[in-house]
């Protein structure tokens, strides 16, 4: 792998690597035989929010106290990351869309808004595709459709011995069960660049999402090129797009990119109140 390619990689990877998880308290919920990890804040309508690979709820942190000002904000960390187990070992958005679905049942709500961020927007997808009438609206920030040849470049390039050890520090830092956590997961991101069935939605996949979507994505995203935001912007019918000027992988970090305010507006005016 060129040195330019690893450069872009672990500037993609540590996008969402905010800082170690959050101390608030959290509980678990046995869903398809893994304990799901999650944590609420604040009330009214539900507002889900998911992570992307190889981190953890904290990549929500610097937002969360924002959003639960006006929703119940859930918190959730895909299987085998964080604080949620994997018995199973393997890892799918699909799989992951499963454990959502299961979780919502056991928490009793129908519907609720959702926000996420790669892996976690794609898990979503899959969620407003297979049971539409669950989402009430839907945020997707650095999210695809499909992977594409540098996609999976990138992510061969991402085996444990390529990475630089501040990159692995990162990771630790959302591991709650230390470097074998960390080994399992990465191993998995292997299998996941490997695959062509998952994601790969099409255009009328696309058709069957209901929900209000907003499309956040970077015009600079090495790893999932904006052309595919765009082909995700004309696929779902009640959906928009905002492209962030010189924007990264997860480009929702920093005081130039309002995320919060500019979600909140979204949600506002995707469900208006009586």
């Amino acid at each position: 792998m060129s040195r330019r390619a690893l450069a872009l990689l672990t500037t993609l990877l540590l996008a969402s690597s905010v800082g170690a998880q959050a101390s608030s308290p959290g509980r678990t919920m046995r869903v398809n035989g893994a304990d799901l990890w999650y944590r609420e804040q604040g009330a009214g309508e539900p507002l889900v929010l998911m992570h992307g690979f190889m981190d953890c709820g904290s990549a929500w942190d610097p937002f969360v106290e924002q959003l639960a000002a006006r929703y119940r904000v859930i918190v959730v960390e895909l299987r085998g990351h964080g604080r949620s187990t994997n018995p199973a070992g393997t890892f799918t958005m699909r799989q992951s869309s499963d454990d959502v679905l299961a979780l919502l049942d056991s928490l009793q709500l129908p519907r609720v808004h959702a926000m996420g961020i790669s892996a976690g927007g794609m898990t979503l997808l899959h969620v407003a595709t297979r049971q539409p009438e669950r989402l009430r609206s839907l945020v997707l920030v650095g999210a695809t459709t499909r992977f594409v040849d540098q996609t999976r470049e990138f992510i061969r390039g991402s085996a444990r011995e390529n990475l630089p050890p501040p990159l692995i520090a990162e990771f630790m830092k959302c591991a709650s069960r230390g470097d074998a956590q960390v080994d399992e997961l990465l191993a998995q991101f292997q299998v996941l660049g490997r695959s062509t069935g998952d994601p790969n939605f099409l255009k009328a996949d696309l058709a069957q999402i209901t929900a209000p979507t907003l499309i956040v994505h970077g015009d600079r995203d090495a790893f999932f090129p904006v052309d595919l935001a765009v082909e995700m912007y004309r696929g779902i019918r009640r959906s928009q797009l905002w492209v962030v000027p010189n924007g990264d992988h997860v480009p929702i970090y920093g005081p130039a990119t309002p995320f919060a305010e500019v979600a909140l507006r979204f949600l506002q005016r995707a469900v208006p109140k009586p």
